[in-house]
Order: C-alpha cells, then structure tokens, then sequence
C-alpha cells in the first residue's frame, strides 16, 4: 500500500498529536524543529525531540532515509523527519550544514520571509536572487543529501536555486499564486520549472494561502489540485499541510518577527487578526487526511494518482534526496 505523508507541519507536539497521527494513519511527517533559532538552540530543540521518542517509541521515531517510512508502516508508528524553516541554524558556518544532516536535518529552507544570508524571502521589495554564500550553500545541501526548500522564498531566489541545484528542490507547504494571490504562493513559471527539473510541490492547508481563507471548501481545494496537475502533471504534486496545530497566538510572533524587529510583524494575517487563523472545517488534525483523498477522487482523479498525491510522490522524492549524492538510496 501507498503510505500517507504529510510535507510540513509545526504543531505544539504532544501525546495527543502523536495518537491523532496514528488514528490517522500518518505514517511520516516532516516537522519543522527551527525558525530562527541559532546553531546552538537548535541543537536543544533536537534534545526534545529526543526525549519524545523515548517517551512514545510506540508512536513516533526519528526518520533519516525513505527506508523509515515503511518502518513505519511495519511497526504502526509515524516517522518524524526534521527540518529547518529558515538558515538561521548553520549561522554563518558551511561546516553546519554536514553537521545538522549528521543530526537528521532533512529539509531547510534557504529563507523565511525575509533577506537571509542565502537568498531573498517573499515579503522582501527586491529579489536579489541567491547570494554567493546561499550559492555555495545549496552545492553542500547537494552534496549531503539536505533537500533545499523555498516556500517562503522570492521568485527569483525560487527560480536560481531550481536552476543551481543539481538535484530537484522542494516547495514544501505553498499554493498556486493564480488561486490565490498570497505572497508566498507560487507562480505558474516557478511551479512549471520545479516540475520540470523533479522537483515537488506540497499542497498547503494554511488558511492565509488558501482562496476564501478559512472557509475554503473541500471542493475548490481539490479542484485547484486538478488544474496544478493539468499544468504540471501528477508526479510532482503532494501535500504539505502546514498544520500548526495547538500552537498558542504567540508563537505567531516568534514565527514571523524572531528577533530582527522591536515591532510586530504581521506577515500574512492582518492586525487585527495577528493569530493564527481557524482550519477549514474538513481539516482541523492528522485524523482528517481521508477527507482530502476523498475529495481528490471526487474531482476526478483515479486511485492511483490520489495515492501519489497523499504519499508516493513524497515517498519517492525521500528516496531521490535523502542519500548523499554519489550514494545508492
């Protein structure tokens, strides 16, 4: 059978979470461990998780290869894969990157939503496109087997590092900008370029990108997958919820301020709403991903390719990315 995974979510984990993820039949995630954090405190967050694998071994484990996931279906647990929302955890250090990978950093994005050492984020007025640092960067992340992500990233930061890296990258939790005009959803050129280079697109749940916000229907999601995959085909298509479940309002600030700015930065929600906002009423936890295979087959896609869509396509990607490069997966 296809396994079902999940491209990005940041919850406030717990027990609770890891059993919906079971009841669910979630069999991987890749789980934000880091925004802004320093080399150091992300080496903390890793010591967290830790402990979490050593309190629920029933539940949850730590994956590393594609090989994990179907541990995890084997054993009935979810595999945990991590990664980094923004650079801020290799610092001003190439060194860190074989450091982090060795510590089982998966994926890192090249930017949040601003000017980073690498590359330039969405919410930036000029795009200057990778840096020399971000371009030597994504050649390490290459070489060790770290997937590059740009779903906060610029367009033109987007579309060099399709073009730099020599293996395919990943947008891990973003839309169509042509469905809906949020800053950090994707062009039609940047989602045909990803496609055409191997690269993945997973499907975000998070109300500030999606058409009608938290009233989205289940439907017009859905729908919106159909004219992707008319566009760019199925294999490059997944899902990446973005699920932020349980995360108290002020996360939101460490999220989109960190430390760079004394006032609050509002990112994609207004000032008067500056939390996070509700999921739509299909999706509200890792028991729900029925619902949207459910829905994918209604707007017509067969078995097959829905299964692709919830899963193998990320299936295959890990086992594409994960191996260092030279390696056998």
């Amino acid at each position: 059978m296809t396994p079902l995974i999940d491209g990005l979510q940041y919850a406030n984990w717990s027990e609770k979470i890891f059993r919906q993820m079971r009841a669910g039949g979630v069999d991987a995630v890749h789980v934000t461990i880091t925004y802004h954090e320093t080399f150091r405190e992300t080496v903390l967050n890793i010591e967290a998780w830790n402990r979490w694998f050593e309190r629920f071994p029933d539940l949850i484990f730590q994956g590393r290869s594609a090989s994990d996931v179907a541990l995890a279906r084997e054993t009935g647990r979810t595999a945990i894969f991590f990664g980094a929302q923004n650079p801020s955890c290799i610092e001003d250090d190439i060194g860190l990157v074989q450091v982090l990978h060795t510590l089982g950093l998966r994926f890192m994005q090249l930017t949040y939503n601003n000017q980073s050492l690498l590359a330039t984020g969405c919410y930036e007025s000029h795009d200057s496109g990778l840096t020399r640092m971000g371009r030597e960067v994504v050649a390490e992340m290459n070489r060790v087997g770290l997937v590059v992500d740009m779903s906060h990233s610029a367009e033109r930061s987007t579309l060099e590092a399709i073009a730099h890296s020599t293996r395919p990258i990943a947008i891990t939790h973003a839309n169509p900008f042509d469905w809906h005009p949020a800053r950090r959803n994707k062009s039609d050129r940047v989602l045909k370029e990803l496609a055409e280079s191997g690269g993945i697109l997973g499907f975000s749940l998070y109300p500030h990108h999606l058409k009608g916000g938290s009233s989205c229907s289940l439907e017009d999601f859905c729908q919106m997958v159909a004219r992707t995959a008319e566009k760019i085909g199925i294999g490059a298509l997944a899902i990446g919820t973005d699920l932020c479940q349980d995360q108290p309002d002020s996360v939101v600030d460490w999220m989109r301020s960190g430390r760079w700015t004394k006032a609050v930065d509002y990112g994609e929600g207004s000032a008067a709403a500056p939390g996070f906002p509700p999921m739509p009423a299909w999706f509200q936890d890792n028991r729900d991903f029925g619902a949207i295979a459910k829905g994918l087959g209604a707007v017509g896609f067969s078995a097959p390719e829905v299964a692709a869509i919830m899963g193998g396509n990320w299936l295959d990607f890990f086992a594409r990315s994960f191996p260092p490069a030279g390696s056998a997966a």
